[in-house]
């Protein structure tokens, strides 16, 4: 089993992944999408994953806090992205770009 892995497996509390009969539960492809690169990147050593989990957790005890009605991947997404521009992964300008070509409809979201 891959590092990363092993550690998603592990996450206890607020942080741990939705399981239904043990097996991860994705409401819709961009949350595997999400989860498949952020797991990978940890396993290409881009990140720790602790960095990654730690961000998670303050992620959503932030949302909770502010009462938001983001969904748990949601929360993932939001410390995914702060991730990879922090360690100059992606910038924010392309994210944005990205994300407006997706909402525009310009690029499908099964490529």
């Amino acid at each position: 089993m891959p590092e990363a892995e092993r550690y998603v497996a592990d996450m206890p509390g607020p942080a741990a992944l939705p399981r239904r009969n043990g097996e991860l539960v994705f409401e819709a492809p961009w949350e595997g999408r999400v989860f498949g690169m952020a797991v990978a990147l940890t396993d290409r050593r881009q990140y720790p994953w602790d960095e990654f989990r730690d961000r998670l957790i303050a992620q959503i005890a932030h949302a909770d806090a502010e009462h938001a009605s983001t969904t748990y991947y949601e929360r993932w997404l939001a410390a995914f992205e702060r991730l990879l521009a922090d360690h100059g992964l992606l910038s924010p300008e392309e994210l944005d770009a990205r994300t407006a070509e997706f909402v525009s409809g310009e690029r499908d979201e099964v490529f």
